[in-house]
């Protein structure tokens, strides 16, 4: 099918959370009316329901909700006694919130290079920078992938390390382990965590996050950090935040915790007519599927190749056809977060990576003529 680039027929979008609100608007639309007329605003039933049916899905991990995704971060670093000064190694290629709840708990950030072909934490790396002072791993699942747990955990035991997982954008995918056996991402660390900002695959309609553990000493005492350090009212054993999942953003996850299964099906559809119709252009590198992980496709990121990336943005959007690059500006390059003695060059695969990203639309809503559409455009495109 051809189309006339100059006039866009269609309305692209990154993500179409009108459209799947509309898609099931009775549902969530009877949960929060519940809520309303409950007025049980903070710590509603519907909190403690989802909790379970979250731990259900990710079978039976503890569940504990919080205000957001970055909360869970901090709460979870707090749990483990982490100090300041204490050294935590996460991948320099990720967003800010990791970095940023380290610095705030005067924690040592400890960045390491991403594997080139997945883009998650490179798992070589990891041993070199154990120190003495190494308390942590903090492995990120970016767009969707799970980044190579087994021997994470592995390094970890041997080093008496802690393992904290960020599965924001990685909330129904698998990690599949080196004997078949599967576990869901954000369950295999000492600590997950994740958010359910309105764009993630499990998205609420406004903040909101959780936390995952299997040792239920350590979720009771995340519970009570979450709550002012509180297990009895007015009784502070601990020193805690304010983290709390209001009531009608988990009415509403509730639903759509349900539909879960479907939009990572969805979005792997798009996926694969992104594979099948982009496949052989030169100027391009499709997402790479790794066999230790199935792929929640929270973003689908491509690589430029030999042509200009923000030149090809612009040609896209001209078009009509919107993309995102995630993330522009590594960690060790950004003002609040450089380092001593790592400029440029200090990451090259993350800084290579910063230059070369794109990430085209998906979302479950997306129809057979809209990827038509994109696709026609980005063959079309001339460097």
């Amino acid at each position: 099918m051809k189309y006339d680039f100059s006039n866009s027929p269609m309305n692209i979008k990154m993500v179409d959370l009108q459209s799947q609100y509309l898609r099931i608007k009775s549902e969530i639309d009877a949960a929060i009316q519940e809520v309303l007329m409950s007025t049980a605003f903070i710590q509603g039933p519907q909190v403690k329901a989802f909790a379970e049916a979250l731990s259900k899905y990710n079978q039976g991990i503890n569940v504990i909700p919080c205000a957001n995704g970055t909360d869970a971060l901090q709460i979870a670093m707090m749990a483990l006694d982490l100090k300041a000064g204490d050294e935590v190694i996460l991948p320099v290629h990720t967003y800010v919130a990791t970095a940023e709840v380290m610095a705030l708990l005067g924690l040592t950030s400890v960045f390491i290079d991403v594997n080139e072909k997945t883009f998650n934490i490179d798992v070589d790396q990891i041993q070199g920078k154990i120190t003495k002072k190494t308390k942590a791993i903090v492995p990120v699942h970016l767009y969707g992938q799970c980044a190579d747990m087994e021997p994470i955990v592995k390094i970890a035991k041997e080093n008496n390390l802690f393992v904290i997982e960020d599965s924001a954008q990685a909330l129904g995918a698998e990690y599949i382990y080196s004997d078949g056996t599967k576990k869901m991402a954000g369950t295999i660390g000492t600590i997950g965590t994740t958010s359910f900002f309105p764009s993630k695959n499990l998205g609420c309609y406004g903040d909101g996050g959780a936390i995952f553990t299997p040792d239920r000493a350590l979720a009771e005492k995340i519970r009570m950090i979450a709550n002012h350090g509180q297990k009895v009212k007015y009784q502070h054993d601990i020193i805690g935040v304010n983290s709390r999942l209001d009531t009608l953003q988990a009415a509403i996850l509730l639903v759509k915790l349900k539909y879960l299964d479907e939009y990572t099906r969805k979005r792997n559809e798009v996926a694969v007519y992104y594979d099948k119709h982009l496949g052989n252009l030169n100027y391009i590198e499709l997402p790479y599927r790794a066999s230790h992980s199935t792929h929640g496709f929270h973003q689908y990121t491509l690589r430029t190749k030999g042509i200009d990336r923000d030149h090809f943005k612009k040609y896209l959007e001209s078009k009509g056809v919107p993309a995102m690059i995630y993330y522009p500006i590594p960690l060790h390059l950004q003002k609040a977060y450089r380092l001593d003695g790592f400029g440029e060059g200090s990451f090259p695969i993350t800084e290579k990576l910063s230059k070369t990203v794109l990430s085209l639309p998906i979302h479950t809503e997306m129809t057979e003529d809209e990827l038509s559409y994109i696709c026609e455009v980005i063959k079309d495109y001339h460097a």
